[in-house]
């Protein structure tokens, strides 16, 4: 079952990866870094990914103490 949704997920990360690229309607060579930073939305995506990274760090944490605390408890 694992190995038929890891499949699926690569499937739909290379799907998506497609559609991200033909949305790009702009002729001019632009570096899309600089587009994000001109429009301030550079920072709001770095916000966000700091904030996922740091919730999944907090959630193992979280995770790790509780475990331990069960293989003390048996």
């Amino acid at each position: 079952m694992n190995k038929l949704k890891s499949i699926a997920l690569t499937i739909a990360l290379c799907i998506m990866q497609v559609y991200v690229f033909a949305q790009n309607g702009n002729t001019k060579t632009e570096d899309p870094t600089d587009f994000m930073r001109s429009e301030g939305k550079l920072y709001v995506v770095m916000a966000v990914v700091v904030t996922i990274v740091l919730g999944i760090f907090i959630y193992l944490v979280n995770l790790d103490r509780k475990i331990k605390k069960l293989e003390k408890n048996q």
